[in-house]
């Protein structure tokens, strides 16, 4: 069935591009995040892998919003690890034992790079016609800036 919701199949599969990129930068923060989890190490343990924990729950509900948004667009969401990785801007770390304080400044990097681009993309979005995008990264981009607040307070 034709998809009529006002935003013309051009301009849908444009933001559903950028919508792409972002699931990709958000499933590798979240492996990113993860790997925190599970790998950090220091006598700040227990505290950090519960923090990290609390951080990738909410890129874990970030990722399904952005696929299910770009769904309601009416265009396919990456679903492979390799069309991820293909998409993706941030750079993709080993994983290896490393400090709370290696690891946070990791995440923060990733974290403002994705604020940075969520203010291209949000204002891209409503020139295309979509108010409802660029809504949903107004909102991610609080989310993230918060998030990027909290793993800079741990920094000191």
């Amino acid at each position: 069935m034709k998809t009529n919701i006002g935003i013309s199949d051009k301009n849908r599969k444009e933001v559903s591009t950028l919508l792409g990129k972002l699931l990709a930068d958000e499933f590798v923060l979240y492996t990113k995040t993860r790997n925190a989890h599970w790998n950090v190490v220091g006598p700040d343990f227990h505290a950090m892998h519960l923090f990290f924990e609390d951080q990738y729950g909410k890129l874990e509900g970030f990722i399904d919003d952005i696929a299910e948004r770009i769904r309601s667009l009416a265009n396919p969401a990456l679903g492979s690890m390799k069309e991820l990785l293909a998409a993706t801007r941030l750079k993709e770390e080993k994983g290896e034992l490393k400090s709370s304080a290696e690891f946070l400044k990791l995440l923060l990097q990733d974290h403002e790079q994705i604020i940075r681009q969520i203010r291209e993309d949000a204002p891209r979005c409503e020139e295309l016609g979509d108010d409802g995008s660029n809504d949903f990264l107004v909102g991610l981009l609080e989310e993230h800036e918060k998030m990027a607040w909290m793993l800079r307070s741990c920094l000191g």
